[in-house]
């Protein structure tokens, strides 16, 4: 079935097409597959460039999802919450849903990091274990995690599998540690092109950076750097005249 498009009309092609999709999607069409660029050119008759644009709009918006190899969807309702103001786990957060967590594992190593060392209030020379891992939920990349420990707490976690296995648990089972708090700081940041690789995610989708620092009692003993993908996640709050404002993180579906 072909769809017009009123190429007379003062607003846009990609205008009308992105408003024609939304009205589609409102109405429950697309939900099991959302249709790729070369079949939105052929049924609406419009060029390529025409179809990106409304695509990319979608995209921003959170309705729709896509990464390098696979085909455009739908966004699906939110996967996956994660409560600010505690000390939560993204591996607990992720098999809460049903789904399977594992990492690809890129790098566990000791290192010397005089920036991190700083922020643990460290001697710049002092050994640090260094975890860095591709955070996948099922099948899709979800966050590039990298973690600096202090290696005389931390160095049996080298032996540690962490493919499919939390850093709080094995730390805990392995170093008999046990982080007792922490702060963190969150931003939107724009992914570099490797990161956007390793992420799976467009040029034009943005990222939220969590930095956390991780305390036993009042001693900083964690780093860390999260890269979570900004169209699955997003920042809601919650507030009452008695408690006050309770934030969380949830991931972003269609709104």
């Amino acid at each position: 079935m072909t769809r017009t498009l009123d190429r007379d009309a003062p607003q846009p092609l990609w205008s009308q097409l992105l408003e024609d999709l939304r009205a589609r999607l409102d109405g429950g069409e697309f939900t099991d597959t959302f249709p790729g660029e070369h079949s939105l050119v052929d049924e609406y008759g419009v060029s390529r460039h025409t179809v990106r644009e409304a695509l990319r709009r979608l995209r921003a918006d959170g309705v729709v999802t896509s990464s390098r190899g696979r085909t455009s969807r739908v966004s699906g309702p939110a996967e996956i919450e994660q409560p600010l103001g505690t000390l939560y786990s993204l591996f607990a957060s992720v098999e809460a849903t049903g789904r399977t967590q594992r990492s690809v594992v890129r790098a566990l190593e000791v290192v010397a990091d005089a920036v991190v060392a700083e922020r643990l209030g460290l001697e710049a020379s002092t050994p640090l274990l260094y975890l860095e891992r591709l955070r996948l939920a099922g099948d899709e990349p979800l966050a590039l995690d990298r973690v600096w420990l202090p290696a005389e707490l931390a160095e049996p976690l080298l032996e540690a599998d962490f493919t499919a296995t939390a850093l709080y648990a094995e730390l805990a089972e392995r170093c008999g540690v046990r982080l007792t708090g922490g702060a963190e700081h969150i931003r939107a940041v724009v992914p570099t092109s490797a990161e956007r690789g390793l992420l799976g995610v467009p040029g034009d989708v943005a990222a939220f950076a969590i930095e956390r620092t991780g305390y036993i009692g009042d001693r900083p003993v964690e780093w860390r750097h999260t890269l979570v993908r900004g169209d699955r996640f997003a920042v809601n709050a919650e507030f009452s005249g008695r408690a006050g404002y309770s934030l969380g993180v949830s991931a972003a579906g269609r709104r």
